[in-house]
């Protein structure tokens, strides 16, 4: 069980889940209409700036000595971490914006930025998750597919598929004794309203 809540929490990090975000937008929504190099990229140059720029940071700022452990999982270190996720996500809603993709896209990133910023705040004072946070800005944002009608199929199995991961994923943060059941509940709820409120805009 230990292994399993090991590879959930490295699976579902919340450095990939906006990826996953863009993948789940690519294909289930009305930009698979767009041609199919075109969403890769798109899928690509997310992945870059929502991951490996804050990934550089996060090892730049283990290897200076300025944080101890790059799993950040003392709540302490996370501040700079959570500023520079923060920057990425804003920088990559910006992007999409310029590139004229639909609104809710770009608002999506920036409903991450948002719910960053509130962990960051909070976390101040007390140990919110990350995890729970990202995952329920997936869920936010499936939710919002469907209520907008912008979704090409059936998404009942997506939604189903996506709140059993973000359960899965807060049960293992728990097992592993990185948080309580109020902090990966608090997460979600956080991840989710930032993400689905925004994306109202």
């Amino acid at each position: 069980m230990k292994k399993i809540s090991h590879i959930l929490s490295a699976v579902f990090s919340p450095l990939l889940v906006p990826t996953y975000g863009m993948v789940l937008a690519a294909f289930l929504t009305i930009l698979n209409f767009l041609p199919l190099p075109l969403l890769w990229s798109a899928i690509g140059i997310t992945f870059v700036i929502t991951c490996l720029i804050p990934v550089a940071a996060i090892l730049s700022l283990y290897k200076s000595g300025y944080i101890k452990d790059p799993g950040l999982n003392d709540r302490t270190e996370r501040t700079i971490p959570y500023v520079v996720t923060i920057l990425c996500y804003l920088g990559c809603g910006y992007f999409f914006y310029r590139a004229n993709a639909p609104l809710w896209l770009g608002l999506f990133f920036a409903g991450g930025a948002a719910a960053c910023l509130v962990s960051m705040i909070v976390n101040r004072w007390w140990k919110i998750s990350a995890h729970a946070a990202a995952l329920g800005g997936i869920v936010a944002l499936l939710f919002r597919i469907v209520a907008s009608h912008y979704a090409l199929f059936n998404m009942n199995v997506w939604l189903s598929g996506a709140i059993i991961v973000t359960g899965m994923v807060m049960t293992a943060r728990v097992y592993l004794g990185r948080h309580t059941l109020w902090q990966v509940l608090a997460g979600c709820a956080n991840g989710f309203l930032c993400v689905y409120l925004l994306s109202m805009l």
